[in-house]
């Protein structure tokens, strides 16, 4: 039988452990998954950085006081967003941007922290970028602002509220673009 002194000092050690414990578990608790899931397909694509896109994405995450939202992107081609958009909005062609809201529809729920997913056609953000005389980044990053506004519930059925989302849009992309 241990003598009182060693199970007192037992009980100490296991106090501790305990706390330790506890703390390493809040600190687990605290920290949650990446606020950004950026996949790309089909790449690297020139002119565009991974950790650049996701720090544009939660810039503006963090402008909208989005502190929990979690937001999935896709980097793919033309054949791939076509298809998408031929899927689910009926329409057989390319388009530079999609948003699929998870907090929207028969099964969404406002309450989710994940907003959703916005897919951008690379090839025709690269072209659009070429016709506006900007670059690719900054094509991307206006994409991703436009798409996560609708994530949001958004929309630009008519004249004044397109004004005020692409004013929105305008906002985002200056906050992203903050170096």
């Amino acid at each position: 039988m241990a003598p009182p002194l060693k199970k007192s000092a037992k009980k100490k050690t296991t106090a501790k452990r305990t706390r330790v414990s506890k703390k390493a578990a809040v600190n687990r608790t605290s920290s949650r998954a990446p606020r950004v899931l950026l996949t790309s397909e089909h790449g690297p694509h020139r002119g565009l950085a991974s950790k650049e896109i996701e720090r544009r994405a939660e810039a503006m995450l963090a402008a909208l006081q989005l502190k929990n939202a979690e937001l999935s992107i896709l980097l793919t081609d033309d054949a791939s967003i076509h298809r998408l958009n031929r899927e689910y909005r009926k329409k057989d062609r390319p388009t530079d941007v999609l948003a699929f809201a998870f907090r929207e529809g028969e099964f969404g729920n406002p309450a989710e922290t994940m907003l959703g997913d916005v897919v951008v056609s690379v090839p025709t953000a690269r072209r659009q970028a070429d016709e506006r005389g900007i670059s690719l980044l900054e094509e991307v990053t206006m994409l991703l602002a436009h798409g996560l506004l609708h994530l949001l519930g958004w929309d630009h059925l008519t004249d004044e509220t397109d004004l005020k989302m692409r004013r929105k849009t305008s906002s985002l992309v200056r906050i992203a673009s903050r170096v």
